[in-house]
């Protein structure tokens, strides 16, 4: 599995000799194999920008990204190399589907690595069991499917490339409640059972609490905070000020310190609210 690094990138927008918008700017970041990268950060606040230099789809106005230690943008053959290496799910994935067949479409990417048929039969096969799309969807029309399906199929697209990354942006974008749940839950699987490294984007902190073993948050195309999970969400309070919509369990605590009571604020999942309670009212709150 490859280990991504980014060093001090920048990205303008704009012609040159034109007014110029710094999307983002001098980030730094190590993504080590096997981990799952949380990016939180309100809208405008440069994630898509960011997660687009990944794979080589944006080139960074200066700074480097480097997958094992080589530069991506040392030049083109290095860049199509990182294209396959670094799966980019993009929001709303389903809109990309365009192929006469399920099959075809989750086929696509496979094809254009050059593989021999019977290798990018047993990528397709496996992405739509990972995605849990049974075998007599594949030669549908993708536009027959359910909402949900149609998303599955997209991601399935990307994981039939096998990427060492898988960069996924926003992929429960307006999914009704089981629909995310189960997009989810095959990240998460998926990351499991192939100990692939995955980047999710995600405007939900309650999912990056959840899933994620390190989280990065970006403001104003800067790097707010990074570092474990533990580490950015046990700063509430500067969460807060920078507009994110925190767990609901931590602006539960956020609210009782304004209050008074002596509780802590670095809580983020429901087992620590627990457990803070519990240390405040004792075994007896149980009742």
């Amino acid at each position: 599995m490859a280990e991504l690094e980014v060093r001090s990138l920048t990205h303008r927008y704009g012609a040159k000799h034109m007014p110029q918008v710094t999307a983002v700017k001098d980030v730094s970041l190590r993504v080590q194999a096997g981990e799952l990268l949380g990016v939180i950060g309100h809208t405008g606040s440069g994630k898509s920008t960011l997660i687009q230099h990944f794979n080589g789809l944006l080139t960074p106005t200066s700074g480097e990204v480097l997958l094992d230690g080589e530069n991506i943008f040392r030049d083109k053959q290095a860049t199509r190399a990182a294209r396959f290496r670094v799966g980019l799910c993009f929001q709303y994935p389903e809109y990309q589907l365009f192929e006469e067949t399920v099959y075809k479409d989750i086929a696509f990417g496979p094809r254009n690595m050059q593989l021999p048929q019977d290798e990018i039969d047993r990528r397709v096969r496996r992405a739509a069991q990972f995605v849990e799309l049974p075998d007599a969807l594949l030669e549908k029309s993708p536009f027959d499917l359910s909402g949900g399906e149609k998303r599955r199929a997209a991601i399935a697209g990307v994981l039939a490339m096998e990427p060492e990354i898988l960069v996924l942006d926003e992929p429960t974008a307006g999914l009704d409640p089981k629909g995310r749940e189960t997009i989810l839950s095959l990240v998460a699987d998926y990351r499991r059972q192939t100990g692939s490294t995955v980047i999710l984007v995600s405007h939900s902190m309650e999912d990056i609490a959840r899933l994620a073993t390190k989280a990065l948050v970006m403001n104003r195309g800067e790097v707010a905070l990074y570092g474990t999970v533990d580490e950015v969400f046990s700063q509430g309070e500067r969460l807060v000020a920078m507009g994110l919509d925190v767990p609901a369990v931590t602006r539960i605590f956020l609210s009782l310190r304004e209050r008074g009571l002596p509780v802590r604020t670095d809580v983020y999942t429901l087992e620590q609210g627990a457990a803070e309670y519990l240390r405040l009212f004792g075994k007896g709150a149980r009742a």
